[in-house]
């Protein structure tokens, strides 16, 4: 069992000896089921009580300047190697986005470059910051969870006033974990500059104070090779950002680790997006926002975690975002159904970092900014934007502290307490609407008010239902999806003895055209469970995230990617089984 996985072992079923009988854990289990079933909602706090502990101001409120007006490394450390395209925009259009009066110092924002920070100077900035000393008691470290498949380091620095910097030690501080990742996608870089400045306002700027109420985790670029190539994907092809589910790439492992691990409790993804592109095509404009905004809506994330979204974050950052001058909207792209011209908002499915992460019960969200195929062309403000919205959010969680302990608590309890009971969601639609939005003319500059059809996934719509099952077996041929369970922090059992189990088996009753999946029918059976196979309990509290793994009849599903060789396999475990389990590794 990987480290992080002990606790909950330790913690829902006890530590044990040698081998254990579920007929004792189930009664454990059950016992704690009913601790639950009966754990009260947590108030929802309204009105707020402030923190009592005293908080930096805003950024740029005027109080005082940032510790990033001067670069902390020389730009001119590493030669400059990749030529980044000018701008083509109008100057009528350009004349919407000015530079801030704030301006950032990083490697790759000095003056007269070519070209962003590179991977070199990307570590050579973070092991400055480590082995800095640092007042105020701010301890950082420098960890390399994984490195990319060009072999380019994973690096994430760890920022804390905790007694040490190990997972157990932050966990133990009782302060939220914030976890920021930028550049998954290598063509977006004003993120990874910003992530930059904000690691060095969180060691010794404006932002240091946070530390007294949170822990700070920073990976700046965790795709290394395209942000060397200037590619989206990795250099395999995978977008990173929709491989937190299936787990393909090394970018996507070094980066669950970390969740697993550190347990954040706000996940930030900071992105760029493309202000012509579809927009162009689609509408013959430019798009007008500075920001896109969006929260986790995956099918099983927990109703609060999206309130406190929804009701703590998102109105502060637009708050934020507006008092320094900076648009801002949910996040939204254009897409063609049929004929018909449309805007969505993100997707809800499981294996994009916002949705993955959510899962895993922690705030997440994404900070979107213009930028895709702008080169460098208003980096300032993109990089502006990023700082103003994510600063935000790191304000919001230690104002909440308190209230996101609670909320997290009572819903990691109220997954666990799900087992064996009520229904899953396989499958969510978009609830359809009609909005106004602004848009630029790419020729004039002039502002265009645009009727659009919106499809928001807000509040998703459920459109498949399955009840939901005691957990899952596993055949002893699926140790691939068992090994990408387990870093993801999900906690499997290996069967030590033969028995047997009340179950649905799954069948396929056609073809199914590609790519849709297959369609799927449930059959009751007892099933003879040999020696080397596994259970996966959803008595844990990454239950959602394992249904969304293994029921097989969706696009994203371990089967669906043949982790799963066949539907034989797997199956719905619906009765609490009596089962004997080796001793957890």
């Amino acid at each position: 069992m990987p480290p992080r996985l002990q606790w909950l072992h330790n913690r829902s079923m006890g530590a044990t000896a040698g081998r254990w009988r579920s007929s004792g854990a189930s009664l454990l289990l059950a016992t704690l089921l009913t601790g639950c079933a009966t754990t009260p909602l947590p108030p929802w706090p309204n009105p707020f009580k402030p923190s009592a502990t005293k908080l930096p101001p805003p950024l740029y409120s005027g109080a005082t300047p940032m510790a990033s007006v001067r670069p902390l490394l020389p730009s001119e450390a590493v030669s400059p190697r990749t030529t980044v395209v000018a701008s083509p925009e109008e100057a009528k259009v350009a004349a919407h986005f000015p530079d801030p009066a704030q301006r950032y110092h990083t490697p790759g924002l000095a003056a007269q470059r070519e070209t962003f920070t590179s991977n070199a100077e990307l570590a050579q900035w973070l092991r400055a910051l480590a082995g800095a000393s640092l007042s105020g008691g701010t301890q950082t470290t420098l960890l390399t969870p994984g490195a990319s498949q060009r072999g380019e380091p994973v690096h994430a620095l760890v920022l804390t006033r905790a007694s040490g910097t190990d997972p157990d030690t932050l966990v133990a501080s009782k302060r939220p974990t914030v976890l920021l990742i930028g550049q998954q996608h290598g063509d977006e870089p004003a993120s990874s500059e910003a992530l930059l400045v904000l690691a060095q306002e969180l060691a010794y700027g404006q932002l240091a104070p946070l530390l007294d109420k949170i822990n700070v985790l920073i990976v700046p670029r965790a795709n290394p090779d395209g942000a060397d190539s200037g590619s989206r994907a990795t250099a395999n092809g995978v977008d990173l950002n929709h491989d937190h589910l299936l787990l393909q790439t090394p970018e996507a492992r070094a980066l669950a680790v970390l969740v697993r691990d550190f347990r954040p409790t706000l996940v930030l993804d900071a992105h760029e997006y493309n202000p012509a592109g579809d927009y162009l095509a689609q509408w013959s404009a430019l798009a007008y926002d500075d920001v896109l905004l969006q929260y986790a809506n995956a099918a099983g994330t927990p109703e609060f975690l999206s309130k406190a979204a929804r009701e703590w974050y998102y109105p502060a950052q637009v708050s934020a975002l507006q008092a320094q001058a900076l648009r801002s909207d949910w996040y939204h792209k254009p897409t063609t159904q049929g004929q018909e011209a449309r805007m969505v908002m993100g997707a809800t499915t499981p294996d994009n970092s916002r949705n993955a992460n959510g899962l895993k019960h922690a705030v997440s969200a994404v900070v979107v900014t213009r930028g895709v195929g702008l080169g460098r062309a208003h980096v300032q403000r993109r990089v502006h934007a990023q700082v103003t919205a994510i600063s935000s959010a790191l304000r919001t969680t230690a104002e909440r502290a308190a209230s996101l302990e609670q909320v997290r608590s009572f819903v990691v309890r109220d997954s666990m307490a799900q087992a064996c009971r009520d229904r899953i969601v396989l499958e969510t639609a978009t609830v359809p609407e009609n909005r106004d939005i602004s848009l630029l003319e790419p020729a004039t500059g002039a502002v265009r008010t645009q009727r659009v059809s919106w499809e928001s996934t807000l509040q998703p719509r459920a459109v498949q239902t399955r009840a939901r099952p005691c957990g899952y077996w596993l055949a002893p041929s699926a140790a691939d999806a068992v090994e990408r369970l387990r870093l993801l922090g999900v906690q499997v059992l290996r069967v030590a003895e033969p028995g047997g189990v009340v179950a649905e088996t799954f069948s396929a009753t056609g073809d199914g055209a590609a790519p849709e999946p297959k369609p799927i029918t449930l059959v009751r059976a007892a099933l003879d469970i040999p020696t080397g196979s596994y259970y996966v309990s959803l008595s844990q509290p990454l239950a959602n995230l394992v249904s969304a793994a293994l029921e097989p009849d969706t696009h994203y599903s371990y089967f669906a990617h043949q982790l799963i060789g066949g539907l034989p396999e797997v199956a719905r475990v619906v009765a609490r089984p009596t089962l004997v389990f080796e001793e957890a590794e």
